[in-house]
């Protein structure tokens, strides 16, 4: 389960997403440099296949995945996945290329959003999609993508090696479905002009838990849309909503949601930052800015937070860009103990939703801190490496010491 959503603002595109994983599961954030490797051979997590190089990125990986649940690149590229119901048998498929592959592939490849839809299309075609992306259920699953650039938006939808994609009206989200109807404007072959994609979708599976955080996305991108745009720190407070709307913005903290209590048996334990008690949690979490600058050097923000938004610090990154200054992105985000941090404070407040309270105030001054200062430096990047020394050891000190003695 996830939920993945962008738009455009006054700093430019913003994209953002919540990687919803088995419970236990470790994500780290990375940055990898450019990859000169044309003609070799790559292996990915089923497959080796042939090797193109790749540009830098910024990438949320499982660690125990080749691939990567989102991530940005250093073009302005953003990408991230959701898992979909569809009658392709993903089981009974022979291991191929998974969602997460796609992901990580489409960022090392792609210069644009609408190049990383032919891209990743390709690859489907090639090698086609299987193999088991949940180790914690041993389970396979076929993913749609929501894929980003600072000027446009596609989505694109897959059933097994069968695929539609159709550019993102302005300002849209996707979660665990198949949206995508006669609208599709490239598919595969096997996709007959005119066809209505939704025959990919598997009847006997539920949408119910994805429809409702997809109309908490919408609903959000809409009154977004009655403003000024996206931001940043409004879309971080809507990947924290429990079920009553976005709140814990970033340097402005105000009243605490606690998670739903229900254990997700019916939709009303379900929220866009997940807490079904037993089975699926946000794991990651992480709003890029795709400002329209890039090409110009602009810098290339990204926020993220390793578990779940809501017990978590986004912690402020200038991600790899082409035209940009040398990055920053805290090594603390790829260290384990950060999430295990941040994880630890998850299951407190599912076991005790009241100490949510408590542990915000002691997380919110520092979130505030390290935003404000990020701003500060944003123009500057001689001071990045200065300032953003502390932002890793000062998040996962303030993590490390909210859990309730």
């Amino acid at each position: 389960m996830c939920d993945t959503l962008c738009g455009p603002g006054p700093d430019g595109m913003v994209f953002a997403k919540n990687s919803d994983r088995p419970i236990g599961e470790v994500q780290i954030a990375m940055a990898f440099g450019r990859r000169a490797s044309v003609g070799c051979t790559l292996r990915t997590q089923y497959l080796s296949i042939g090797d193109t190089g790749a540009s830098a990125a910024l990438l949320s990986c499982p660690t125990w995945l080749w691939g990567a649940e989102h991530g940005v690149n250093e073009h302005g590229v953003a990408i991230g996945n959701e898992r979909v119901f569809t009658v392709h048998d993903a089981a009974a498929a022979t291991p191929a290329l998974i969602g997460m592959d796609l992901v990580r592939l489409g960022l090392e490849r792609a210069r644009s959003a609408e190049q990383a839809v032919t891209i990743l299309g390709d690859l489907l075609t090639t090698h086609g999609q299987g193999g088991i992306a949940d180790a914690v259920h041993q389970a396979a699953y076929d993913s749609s993508f929501l894929i980003a650039d600072p000027t446009s938006a596609f989505v694109l939808e897959t059933s097994g090696g069968d695929y539609a994609a159709a550019p993102m009206p302005v300002g849209g989200a996707i979660s665990n479905r198949l949206s995508l109807r006669t609208e599709w404007t490239r598919a595969s072959d096997q996709v007959k002009t005119g066809e209505d994609f939704d025959r990919f979708r598997d009847p006997d599976a539920s949408t119910a838990s994805a429809d409702l955080r997809l109309a908490a996305s919408r609903r959000f991108l809409a009154a977004q849309a009655e403003g000024n745009g996206l931001d940043a720190r409004g879309t971080v407070a809507h990947l924290r909503d429990h079920g009553h709307g976005p709140w814990g913005t970033p340097g402005a903290p105000g009243p605490i949601d606690r998670p739903p209590a229900a254990d997700g048996s019916d939709v009303s334990g379900v929220s866009v930052c997940m807490h079904v008690r037993g089975r699926v949690v946000t794991a990651a979490s992480m709003v890029a800015v795709l400002a329209s600058g890039l090409a110009q050097g602009a810098p290339l923000r990204a926020f993220v937070a390793l578990g779940s938004p809501c017990t978590s610090i986004y912690v402020p990154c200038f991600a790899p860009s082409a035209a940009g200054s040398t990055p920053f992105v805290p090594s603390a985000l790829a260290n384990a103990d950060m999430w295990h941090a941040a994880d630890a404070l998850r299951q407190v407040v599912e076991d005790e939703p009241e100490a949510l309270v408590d542990i915000r105030a002691q997380l919110d001054p520092v979130e505030g801190e390290l935003w404000a200062e990020a701003d500060e430096v944003a123009e500057h990047p001689e001071r990045w490496h200065e300032v953003g020394a502390t932002w890793g050891p000062r998040a996962l000190a303030a993590l490390s010491a909210a859990a309730p003695r």
